[in-house]
């Protein structure tokens, strides 16, 4: 049987005094726990038990043998049912996740990856993207609109896309919160990771995202894990993919 403190060692980088306390009391309080059960990933077929990762820590959130988080699994839940919404069409994927990458790239006529940090096949600023009106199907864009002026990223997605076209969305949303919590006088990393939960972001959304995304001149649906299937692959409860189709 394999321990939960050798779990978290090897999967953990080193960290400070103050957060190593909290995660020892952590681990003392999972301890008093049944020892979590085997998941299945969805992604790489395996079942096992899942490893931590994360700050707040999520104890059983990363496949051990693939590396897929919560959110690739989702992910792929909706694709198996929709797969004919992805195939065949001109994909542009920002801040490419090898994960979802290797899934759709198969299935796309064409799969164009791009970040603002060069390394991949565009360097483009969400913000401002220097590519001409309806340039795609459909864009991917995973956990990247809370580092960024999202209004004005998602109004350049809005305007990339063909009519009918999809943007598939992934944010970390607190949906007890009415508005969106954000706060321009926070800009050291340190604060931000304090109010934002981690040191590039700059907002936590909350449930008027939705909002947001129609404002840009989009209809929405929305994709998310609940129910037996979370704890079969070790999703994380009530989180969402959003559907966004452009009008």
């Amino acid at each position: 049987m394999v321990s939960l403190s050798r779990i978290f060692a090897q999967t953990l980088p080193p960290l400070p005094r103050w957060r190593a306390q909290v995660l020892l009391s952590t681990i003392r309080s999972l301890r008093q726990r049944a020892i979590p059960a085997e998941r299945n990933c969805n992604i790489c077929g395996q079942n096992d038990l899942f490893r931590p990762i994360g700050w707040p820590l999520r104890p059983e959130a990363m496949c051990p043998h693939c590396g897929s988080l919560e959110r690739h699994r989702l992910f792929k839940l909706w694709l198996d049912e929709n797969r004919e919404r992805i195939a065949g069409k001109r994909i542009l994927h920002f801040a490419p996740e090898a994960a979802i990458s290797n899934l759709v790239r198969p299935l796309a006529k064409a799969y164009v990856t791009a970040d603002i940090a060069p390394g991949r096949d565009l360097q483009l600023n969400i913000e401002k993207i220097e590519l001409p009106d309806e340039s795609y199907d459909l864009i991917l864009c995973s956990h990247v609109l809370e580092h960024v002026d999202d209004r004005a990223a998602v109004a350049e997605l809005h305007r990339i896309l063909v009519i009918g076209g999809i943007a598939l969305l992934m944010i970390p949303i607190i949906e007890g919160w009415a508005t969106t919590y954000q706060n321009r006088t926070i800009t050291e990393p340190s604060d931000r990771e304090i109010h934002f939960g981690q040191e590039d972001h700059v907002r936590y959304f909350g449930s008027d995202f939705r909002d947001r995304i129609r404002h840009a001149g989009f209809s929405l649906d929305e994709f998310t894990a609940e129910g037996a299937i979370v704890v079969k692959h070790g999703l994380f409860r009530g989180e969402k993919l959003f559907i966004a189709v452009r009008s």
